[in-house]
């Protein structure tokens, strides 16, 4: 049998080992640290990628400040994670509930086993996991489309993540947290990611309050603005899910692989099926809608990935998907404004997939890494996986809806911070209210039909009887 290790580690320092004397490689094999490089890298890609699916699902007055906000996430977070975040998430001395401050700053962070596995350093699995963090407050604070302040978001992406993320995904991956202890499967973040920032999304939308003409019935009269937007930011998500997925195997072996299949075959399936959805309402064939519902089967197999055979992600991918459909219209029933149908994509998508790896979840599957060994799910006769995926899904879901709550109402009551734009600023758009920025040129043609009706000395027809208000006009039409 080959061994865990090149050389086995021989656990003399907190850091692995001394560099100036020691070789600090031959702990790891290369193959191992060269497949989890590139999966940091390819789950960077998500993130703007997040960023262009939202901006084209929204109005084009507010489309560069979504993908704003997503890259914020990664500037903010990436402090953040350096900070205390991966101490307070993945320290070696974690409680049950979230870590300690003992690699805050990155302190003795190096060569060091990590606690994901013992097979890639403490550092290599910092920058991974440090990219888990930085999407999940991206997939959330889409919430504030059309009508959040900037500045708001990015103090909550910061809170948020320290006081919501963190916690969370201590307990779910960590060896010392109660949902690992307890036997709870989640291999890529069905609750840490999905669940948590679908949570989130719900509580900010509710927080927020509807936009300007949003109805109850029909939301508001406009479609995505962008459709080739959405398609590229479900490419730049499909492709980074390898990463996502196969790189929470912690290294380059057979369960990464079986990870990657059946992450690809649940997008197929999840897009094909939710065009199918669309096209008996309509009978129109949907780009979004295939884009959405690839996203579904993605989000619904993330916490199954590890844990279950090829054959189950078509059932992940059908149900992932009819589940994410219906969802999105669960807002017009609870009369939330959930203008990017974050919570029916992301929220319901993980609670699907969470509970559906209590069924498939299979050992053979778990063990082709080698050395990882589970009960199994339903497959296996352990019928109590069920019991165990539900309470990580209620308490996840819990404490992420309600702890935003009080974030929001909280940040909400200091100087300078309040959550929603004004009136004015959400006529005129995100765009121009807080970037000064724009997507598109659309705003130099608002400026020169401008400049056209003052030469020609018409201000007078705006509707406010001024240039202000004539801006405003044009911006409600575009």
């Amino acid at each position: 049998m080959a061994s865990l290790f090149a050389i086995p580690y021989n656990g003399t320092t907190q850091t692995g080992c001394d560099s100036l004397t020691d070789n600090c490689n031959i702990y790891y094999e290369s193959g191992d640290i060269a497949w989890m490089i590139t999966s940091s890298a390819l789950v960077l890609l998500m993130i703007p990628g997040v960023g262009f699916f939202y901006s084209g699902l929204a109005r084009r007055k507010s489309a560069l400040s979504l993908i704003w906000l997503s890259l914020m996430s990664v500037g903010i977070v990436g402090f953040q994670w350096f900070f205390w975040g991966y101490s307070l998430t993945f320290s070696h001395t974690a409680g049950s509930y979230i870590g300690d401050l003992e690699n805050i700053g990155f302190r003795n962070v190096l060569a060091q086993p990590s606690v994901g596995s013992a097979k890639i350093p403490d550092l290599l699995f910092a920058i991974y996991q440090g990219m888990f963090a930085a999407i999940t407050p991206a997939l959330a604070i889409g919430a504030a489309a059309d009508r959040g302040r900037m500045l708001p978001c990015c103090v909550f992406i910061f809170i948020w993540t320290t006081i919501i993320y963190d916690p969370i995904a201590c307990w779910t991956w960590n060896p010392a947290g109660w949902t690992f202890k307890m036997g709870g499967l989640d291999f890529a973040g069905g609750t840490p990611v999905h669940i948590s920032s679908g949570a989130a999304a719900l509580a900010y939308s509710i927080m927020l309050g509807k936009r300007s003409g949003y109805t109850d019935t029909h939301g508001l009269p406009y479609r995505p603005h962008n459709v080739t937007h959405v398609v590229l930011g479900t490419v730049f998500l499909w492709v980074g899910w390898f990463g996502f997925n196969g790189g929470s195997a912690l290294g380059a072996n057979m369960r990464a692989v079986m990870a990657c299949v059946v992450t690809h075959t649940a997008a197929c399936v999840g897009g094909v099926t939710w065009v199918l959805l669309d096209y008996r309402l309509e009978k129109k064939w949907s780009t979004v809608g295939f884009c959405s519902g690839a996203v579904s089967g993605l989000v619904a197999i993330t916490p199954a990935s590890g844990f279950v055979p090829a054959w189950s992600s078509v059932v992940f991918g059908v149900v992932g998907a009819v589940a994410c459909n219906y969802s999105t219209k669960l807002k017009y029933i609870i009369k939330v404004d959930d203008a990017l149908d974050i919570f029916g994509e992301h929220g319901m998508g993980g609670i699907v997939g969470n509970l559906l790896t209590a069924f498939f979840a299979a050992d053979y599957i778990a063990h082709l890494d080698g050395f990882t060994e589970i009960p199994g799910g339903w497959i296996n006769h352990h019928w109590i996986q069920l019991a165990y995926q539900l309470a990580d899904c209620v308490s996840g879901f819990c404490y992420s809806f309600f702890g935003t709550c009080i974030i929001l109402f909280l940040m909400n009551l200091v100087p300078g911070l309040s959550l929603r734009a004004s009136e004015e600023a959400e006529t005129v758009g995100m765009d121009d209210a807080e970037l000064g920025e724009f997507a598109y040129d659309y705003v130099e043609l608002r400026r020169e039909f401008s400049d056209t009706i003052i030469g020609e000395e018409r201000v007078e027809t705006s509707p406010a009887g001024s240039l202000d208000g004539m801006k405003k006009d044009i911006a409600e039409k575009v």
